[in-house]
């Protein structure tokens, strides 16, 4: 026999099927292949294996002892590649216990984390949840190496580590907050008053984001001054409620804090961009039966969620 580099693999399916059918003309039908087609086949895999491998006999097409000494090593080697080859089994998130890590934003674990467990564990009650911090280490590394699975509703980014995949997931409408002690501030700010205002933001612990807020306003050549920059939305939120400062942020979190704190709701300047909340993940684990799964549900409830 030639080397294995030069033989045709395609003829041990080939092999295969004559040693089971025994007859050239059913072994071409089971292959779906003329019957000239599967005997030039057989005469290939004679002289690569320099042996008849089937006889004609009184009794049909017999196999020679190569061949039964060769048939099981080929029924082995086709049975390993069909497992290898076919496709992952499903994830069944009915029957998994499965714990997925999240690296998420306030906003996505305060506003819509609770009701999207709850739903899944509806019919998915073995499956659980850890919540982390955006970090860039969740970024450049978690993602990869698979301490995190998915990376939820941060803003879109211009630019993200090699090999990450990013979706567009959901749109949110930007509002401002105030003190409602503050009477400098009516129910709606223009540009330029929002530019002149005292600001309260969230810091950026994923080191990657621009601030669209700033971006926008230096596109009208403006600026502002932060006065303080917090790590989650009610300790922010609590500075406004005593101070004269203003800050932006998603609406659906602002009434919250209107139920919870002295501070009511402010229209924003309309050049301000809506919050594009994304979903990330690494390429190396977008196909994953569980992640395919995880990355599916998340959407649908995102397309809910907006209704």
């Amino acid at each position: 026999m030639r080397s294995l580099r030069h033989f045709d693999l395609n003829l041990l399916l080939v092999f295969e099927t004559l040693m089971h059918e025994r007859h050239v003309t059913r072994a071409a039908e089971t292959l779906h292949l003329s019957q000239p087609a599967l005997s030039h086949a057989l005469k290939r895999l004679r002289e690569s294996l320099d042996d008849p491998l089937l006889v004609r006999t009184e009794n049909g097409m017999q196999p020679t002892p190569r061949a039964l000494a060769l048939l099981p090593v080929v029924q082995q080697a086709l049975a390993m590649l069909r497992q290898g080859l076919a496709p992952p089994a499903m994830f069944s998130p009915a029957n998994s216990t499965r714990r997925f890590t999240l690296a998420t934003t306030d906003y996505f674990e305060e506003v819509m984390y609770p009701l999207f467990l709850s739903q899944l564990l509806a019919y998915a009650p073995g499956i659980s949840f850890s919540i982390e911090l955006i970090t860039p280490d969740v970024l450049s590394e978690g993602l990869e190496q698979r301490q995190i699975d998915m990376v939820v509703g941060l803003d879109s980014q211009s630019a993200l580590p090699s090999g990450v995949i990013q979706t567009p997931w959901m749109d949110e409408e930007l509002v401002c907050l105030v003190a409602t002690h503050n009477g400098r501030v009516g129910d709606a700010l223009d540009i330029a008053q929002f530019a002149q205002e005292p600001h309260v933001e969230l810091a950026d612990i994923s080191g990657l984001r621009p601030s669209n807020i700033d971006s926008c306003l230096v596109q009208h050549g403006l600026t502002r001054r932060v006065i303080s920059k917090n790590l989650n939305y009610i300790a922010a939120a609590r500075v406004v409620a005593l101070t004269e400062a203003i800050m932006t942020l998603p609406r659906q979190m602002a009434e919250r804090f209107v139920a919870m704190l002295p501070v009511r709701l402010v229209e924003p300047p309309k050049e301000l961009p809506a919050l594009k909340m994304t979903l990330i993940q690494h390429g190396l684990y977008a196909n994953d039966p569980a992640n395919a799964w995880l990355h599916k549900v998340l959407v649908e409830f995102a397309n809910d969620f907006r209704r």
